[in-house]
């Protein structure tokens, strides 16, 4: 999808006694205050944003966005844990069982418990989860389409993304 780039936001930054903008924080703490200006709201917004896009995508195959990140993650490694898909996830069993539910219900996926730890459950794609592999395969190209971004732009901002992750939890788990 070509077309104009997309318009980035202008974010207020304050001016110091020479006219220049502030180099210690790039804004004045009234200006860091101010909604548009929060990274995190830009962040979460564009979640949401992508939550819409992803729903109208994924509507016609009767899944949400969680379940279609599931398969996605057993499309790569087929009969996970749950506890593995949750960490892949970012999601706690208690959000995850029943998203796992409903896709078994659905003929997706199909659960089994582990023989020697009956505490442990493992998820398989069906043959119906499987053959969505390819029926879906061309989300991913239409949702970042809709962006506005070119695929190199796209990847850069992932990257940029995945950096912001692993350092928001590294220090705060430190």
């Amino acid at each position: 999808m070509s077309g104009p780039a997309p318009q980035r936001a202008r974010v207020t930054s304050a001016k110091n006694e020479t006219g220049e903008p502030d180099a210690r924080e790039g804004h004045s703490t009234a200006d860091s205050q101010k909604l548009d200006n929060q990274l995190c709201f830009a962040v979460y917004a564009a979640a949401h944003a992508f939550g819409r896009a992803y729903r109208n995508l994924l509507g016609r195959y009767e899944l949400t966005y969680p379940q279609y990140l599931v398969l996605m993650v057993l499309w790569e490694e087929d009969g996970l844990t749950v506890k593995e898909i949750g960490e892949r996830l970012f999601l706690d069993s208690g959000t995850l069982t029943p998203l796992l539910k409903r896709l078994e219900a659905s003929g997706r996926v199909r659960r089994a418990r582990d023989r020697p730890d009956e505490r442990q459950v493992s998820i398989f794609l069906t043959e119906a989860g499987e053959s969505l592999r390819q029926t879906l395969a061309c989300v991913p190209d239409e949702a970042g389409g809709m962006t506005g971004f070119q695929a190199k732009d796209r990847q850069d901002l992932l990257l940029d993304l995945v950096s912001i992750r692993q350092s928001l939890r590294d220090k705060t788990l430190a």
